[in-house]
């Protein structure tokens, strides 16, 4: 069974509690509870990461890039949350790596602060994903089985 990697970025563990007009009322813990009952469905195994830490999730693409050569590893969904908008690291690890990748975004982002209209991580994702709230992540469990 292959494992679908869940990477969530900074702040995201704020969901909740954070500006819920944008990122609604549900929290990281419930967006687990997604995930997991949407692997279960695509026969995966779920791991659910999040750090505040741009090189933490570095270090866990690399270990992805690794699991996806060795067959373990359907992919890698990525809310990089502010880093998306930053991070030439987080790009070049993607890349460096070959994993498959979605790119997700709880909100809009192209309908926000025009800061947040560019992401390093989309031109490495096979795909992006925004605007369907926390709902985007069993989503994007679907098309990682699709893949």
């Amino acid at each position: 069974m292959k494992t679908a990697l869940v990477l969530n970025g900074p702040n995201l563990n704020l969901l909740g509690t954070r500006e819920p007009a944008v990122y609604g009322s549900q929290t990281l813990a419930d967006v687990e509870k997604l995930c997991e009952a949407a692997c279960a469905q695509h026969g995966f195994t779920l791991d659910f990461r999040q750090t505040n830490h741009e090189g933490q999730l570095v270090d866990w693409l690399h270990e992805a890039g690794r699991a996806q050569a060795a067959g373990t590893l359907a992919g890698v969904i990525l809310n990089a949350g502010a880093y998306t908008h930053t991070s030439v690291a987080l790009h070049d690890a993607i890349k460096g790596t070959g994993v498959t990748l979605i790119e997700l975004h709880i909100s809009n982002v192209h309908a926000r602060e025009a800061f947040r209209h560019h992401s390093y991580i989309s031109p490495a994702a096979k795909a992006v994903m925004a605007g369907f709230g926390v709902k985007g992540y069993p989503l994007a469990i679907a098309a990682l089985a699709g893949f």
